[in-house]
């Protein structure tokens, strides 16, 4: 007598799973938009629990489906079992990720202090004098290869991830450099300060 395990219908379904498990290693676009269909709203769940931002938990999940659609070595992580379960793991250690990368942002606030009148406010002088401190710090103290986070961090003022794209680079990368240019600062006026 043939035992469960032997049965045809075991078989046919794991003949079924590794042709899914195939599908979905080369990347078949009916496989994967499957895949986005049935998935899409557990991984919104698994990140809101970490990334509460509408509009950056949107972007966090079309991002790890973006992943999912061109990232091989991604999709050769998965070698069988619960799909869910490993995709929602996946979700999950993005989004941590994510909220760390933000973490290390430094937010500078907007108090409204800053005249829109160029002339206004301090002295004309004063401004002069911070312009001409900001130059000799770029010219005698900070290194070539951090002048362009400089630039767009404090001259554009652009945020982090705005920095991050137009300069062509990741965004953990930006922000390490942005806190050594603010400490270079700070001992630059600090040391200023004291002559």
């Amino acid at each position: 007598m043939a035992s469960v395990a032997d049965s045809p219908d075991r078989d046919l379904a794991l003949d079924r799973e590794d042709a899914w498990l195939q599908s979905f290693h080369s990347g078949q676009r009916i496989c994967l938009e499957q895949c986005y269909r049935d998935h899409l709203h557990a991984v919104d769940r698994v990140v809101a629990t970490v990334v509460t931002s509408g509009a950056d938990r949107e972007t966090l999940v079309h991002e790890i489906f973006f992943r999912l659609l061109n990232e091989e070595s991604l999709r050769q992580k998965f070698r069988g079992g619960s799909f869910s379960a490993w995709l929602r793991v996946v979700a999950r250690n993005q989004a941590i990720d994510f909220a760390r990368r933000r973490q290390l942002e430094v937010r500078i606030p907007d108090d409204g202090t800053a005249p829109s009148d160029p002339t206004a406010g301090p002295r004309l002088e004063q401004r002069i004098d911070v312009r001409l401190t900001l130059e000799r710090f770029c010219a005698q103290v900070l290194p070539a290869k951090w002048r362009r986070v400089f630039t767009a961090r404090f001259v554009e003022q652009l945020d982090q991830p705005a920095a991050a794209r137009s300069l062509g680079m990741r965004r953990t990368t930006l922000a390490y450099q942005e806190y050594r240019i603010r400490k270079l600062l700070r001992r630059f006026i600090l040391r200023g300060e004291s002559k």
